[in-house]
């Protein structure tokens, strides 16, 4: 079994570069091949998500060139073939294929959607989208097949601002006929990423980043290029890295304004920091004050920074409450940091975080993506030998955080038990 292994307690001094964001590139690969013709991707993180969603496209009759960041999809030849469940199952990203083959081909079979394991994450919201756009849904046991002779616009109101059922809503609607207007949008960046590369395919959307989004439908998309936009979620995992053992550590490649929510938290816990371009360059302090989270829905705290925040909250020298709006199964790490000698007390989406705690390396296990990600922190600052398994998970979203880290000082390596 392969797991992470960490020697705590080192200050980390240099530059990480953080790579394009996931939850754009898992969006910008199904979509390119709503075109014919070749759609190529810079900056495109080496991840265990990115190689899953080219074998789907591979099977579907694409091409892909995949190497030094650069993505390159030629969707000529697609065909909307059934996607089987050792494909879809392994990541949740599989569902985005539903939109682009209902643009392209009017029909889809594809399984369930999997992912990490944080809570309900239902499709509903995207099949009621679907329904209102003249698809037939039929469900046989976990399978979906997807069909319409008229795929048309509609007037859609959003229970919950969906990243995913916006950004499959905007495939579907971008060869529709007539206008599609999505109301309660979601607004993160990453949806202006994809709309973007659906703009340089010739759709006709306006509103992105905002709650209100008009899709004009067109009869067929051309060849693009895309620029992935840096991942804020990385760039905030090795934030909370820099002020907890920066000496100073300079994380690169960052748009401050899709942090600015995490900086503000930063701030009132007293960390040091400097802004410089796309650049921020942490120190570390000597005590931290406490803060209250609560996760919400862009512009709001990141879900996917939560689980990373309770390691800072651990550091504070007081009570710290931290909420979960979104996933109410978010909670996996908590149990693992208490391991490592946190004070948490805990009940499904509530915690309260006392400190400062003096963690202590042992074992621990990922169970999900951010959890992982936050026990990696925790191996850092933590003394003695920390070891993590299921790091598959880990690798589903960060592009070489092994090797940045050690680059930086890290004692951190891959190791097989």
């Amino acid at each position: 079994m392969k797991k992470i292994k960490i020697v705590g307690n080192r200050e980390l001094k240099g530059r990480i570069e953080v790579s394009g964001a996931k939850n754009s590139v898992v969006a910008l690969i199904p979509a390119a091949i709503m075109t014919e013709e070749k759609v190529e991707i810079y900056n495109v993180p080496n991840i265990s998500d990115t190689v899953n969603l080219n074998n789907i496209i591979e099977l579907l009759g694409g091409k892909i060139e995949f190497g030094n960041g650069i993505l390159k999809v030629d969707g000529k030849n697609v065909k909307s073939m059934p996607i089987p469940e050792e494909l879809s199952v392994p990541l949740r990203a599989s569902y985005y294929f539903m939109g682009a083959l209902l643009a392209r081909c009017k029909h889809v079979e594809i399984y369930s959607p999997g992912g990490c394991k944080i809570g309900s994450r239902p499709i509903d919201l995207h099949l009621k989208a679907f329904k209102k756009m003249g698809v037939s849904v039929i469900k046989e046991k976990n399978k979906f097949v997807l069909h319409a002779d008229d795929l048309h616009g509609a007037n859609i109101y959003l229970d919950i601002a969906s990243v995913g059922a916006t950004i499959n809503i905007l495939f579907a609607a971008s060869m529709a006929r007539g206008t599609t207007i999505i109301e309660n949008a979601a607004m993160e960046p990453e949806i202006v990423n994809v709309v973007s590369l659906l703009n340089n395919m010739g759709a006709r959307i306006s509103g992105a980043g905002t709650s209100k989004i008009t899709i004009v439908g067109v009869d067929r998309l051309h060849g693009a290029n895309i620029e992935t936009i840096p991942d804020r979620i990385e760039a905030g995992t090795f934030m909370m890295i820099g002020a907890l053992i920066g000496n100073p550590l300079c994380i690169h490649n960052i748009i401050p304004e899709h942090v600015d929510t995490l900086i503000a938290k930063l701030r009132d816990m007293g960390a040091k920091y400097k802004i410089d371009g796309d650049s921020i360059i942490f120190e570390k302090v000597e005590k931290f004050l406490p803060v209250d989270i609560k996760t919400l829905v862009y512009p709001g705290f990141p879900t996917d920074l939560g689980q990373p925040m309770a390691v800072m909250l651990t550091q504070a020298a007081g009570i710290s409450n931290f909420e979960e709006t979104i996933y109410e199964s978010r909670s996996g790490h908590f149990p693992e940091l208490i391991k490592m000698g946190a004070t948490i007390e805990f009940d499904k989406m509530y915690a309260k975080v006392s400190g400062p705690s003096n963690l202590k390396g042992t074992e621990v296990t990922a169970t999900d993506l951010r959890a992982g990600a936050s026990l990696i922190i925790a191996g850092l600052i933590a003394e003695g030998t920390t070891k993590i398994s299921n790091i598959e998970y880990i690798l589903r979203g960060y592009e070489d955080i092994v090797e940045k880290l050690k680059a930086v000082g890290a004692d951190i390596e891959i190791i097989d038990e």
